[in-house]
């Protein structure tokens, strides 16, 4: 699997988690069923956010092997404000499949950041 992070915006450029370091971190949690009608980000630019952001049909096109490849059972993970940190596609396919619930992992408090004020393309990918 591609490395992924979970980015959000810093005063300088963004925090990032590495996910592999969310995945381990959330393993002792507990999974609960979360409503996909409270997953704001699936009506979010979430993925094309950002002026260095272009959407193309070809980005369009790996989004969606990605959706279809999407494991559902293995949880999303959440922050401690139940923003996704992972599991976007898999959020995607549970609304392809018509489904009103996810199963996710939710922090109380969130680890800190790998990296901080960072731009996405300086990480090791």
């Amino acid at each position: 699997m591609r490395k992924q992070y979970h980015f959000r915006p810093s005063e300088n450029g963004f925090y990032a988690w590495d996910v592999d370091r969310l995945v381990t971190l959330s393993s002792t949690l507990t999974p609960h069923s979360v409503p996909l009608s409270e997953i704001a980000e699936i009506d979010e630019a979430y993925w094309y956010a950002g002026e260095a952001a272009l959407v193309t049909c070809r980005s369009i096109a790996e989004h969606t092997r990605l959706i279809e490849e999407a494991d559902l059972s293995f949880p999303i993970i959440m922050s401690s404000d139940r923003r996704v940190m992972d599991g976007m596609h898999r959020v995607l396919k549970a609304v392809n499949l018509d489904q009103k619930f996810i199963d996710a992992v939710v922090f109380d408090t969130d680890p800190e950041p790998d990296y901080v004020d960072v731009v996405p393309e300086d990480l090791p990918y």
